[in-house]
């Protein structure tokens, strides 16, 4: 189980970190924007604008479960951060069962006719001068859906372990760090 838990953060990882150069991306673009529009007057910038949006949402929508690995998500803290280890982590199983599985699942299969579509009809944006590729943009959101219900797994085994076990199992992340960076 802690190789499936080692093997998933990693992927995730690689994912994150490959996500943290579209930051860069989407920085270069919009500034060029501005300068493009400001200093030059060049105005019309609707693909490049556009082009800030898709990086935007590809960032946020696939950095989800990275997010979520690295405990970024936001939690209502009150009680939590008093709870034991293994109050955590009961608190944690449930959440991820109760919550957020059935949530990527339902997502998921609610967005495919709408990809599908999307796909289909080779989506295009309404904007005159716009970037031909809404369709690639859509298909985010399954995607999405895939990459934060695996970590979610990863997530629900950790638990298991501390429950199963009375301890974290002997995790090494992509970075080298022992253990999981949570509480």
């Amino acid at each position: 189980m802690a190789s499936l838990i080692r093997y998933i953060d990693r992927f995730t990882e690689l994912v994150g970190r490959t996500l943290a150069w579209l930051c860069l991306a989407t920085m270069l673009v919009t500034v060029l924007v501005v300068l493009l529009r400001y200093l030059f007057q060049f105005g019309n910038m609707v693909a490049f604008q556009e082009a800030v949006i898709y990086l935007h949402a590809t960032v946020f929508m696939l950095g989800l479960g990275w997010t979520f690995k690295r405990n970024g998500h936001v939690r209502v803290d009150v009680f939590y951060r008093k709870f034991s280890q293994r109050t955590k982590a009961w608190v944690n199983s449930l959440g991820i069962l109760v919550f957020l599985l059935p949530f990527c699942v339902f997502l998921f299969f609610a967005s495919l006719d709408f990809v599908w579509l999307s796909w289909s009809i080779g989506e295009t944006s309404n904007e005159s001068g716009g970037l031909p590729i809404v369709y690639l943009l859509k298909s985010l959101i399954p995607l999405m859906c895939l990459l934060l219900a695996l970590q979610a797994i990863a997530e629900f085994l950790r638990n298991a372990c501390i429950l199963c076990c009375k301890n974290e199992p002997h995790l090494t992340d992509s970075t080298g760090a022992e253990g999981n960076p949570r509480d």
